[in-house]
């Protein structure tokens, strides 16, 4: 006999197994857009997505998840005629931002990049000093 649910096992998880899981629709629509030459359409995204055998995905699921990647800073967008055509900001820029963005929040900026600094390789603070144009690596200053 079913529930009132309509269920005929009465169980709340019916369907969950076929769910994505969180977050795992972005990086496929992220790895397809890192994968193309151009900036894409909600409709190119979604096509290619079906052919890389995702499942059958609504035009307007599409485009939601192309939208909150945007508001996360992880994808470009231009407009195309009356739609807009998206692409993957590149991973160093992206790794930047979220960077800043913990800085930002972080009342003692000074405290937040000694520490930074401080669990840098050797390597990586010689990087950090030739970009920055510390006198001792020879390299010039971006003020």
């Amino acid at each position: 006999m079913g529930s009132q649910s309509g269920r005929e096992d009465g169980g709340e998880n019916v369907g969950r197994s076929a769910r994505r899981r969180a977050g795992e629709l972005s990086g496929q629509v992220l790895e397809v857009l890192r994968q193309a030459t151009a900036a894409l359409t909600p409709a190119d995204v979604q096509r290619r997505l079906s052919a890389a055998g995702t499942g059958p995905l609504s035009y307007s699921t599409v485009v939601t998840t192309l939208s909150r990647l945007h508001e996360q800073g992880a994808v470009e967008r231009y407009r195309t005629g009356r739609a807009f055509a998206y692409l993957a900001v590149a991973d160093s820029a992206l790794a930047a931002r979220r960077m800043r963005r913990v800085l930002d929040d972080q009342a003692d900026h000074e405290a937040v990049l000694a520490t930074f600094v401080n669990d840098l390789s050797p390597a990586d603070e010689r990087r950090l000093r030739a970009l920055l144009g510390d006198p001792d690596t020879g390299a010039g200053s971006r003020e």
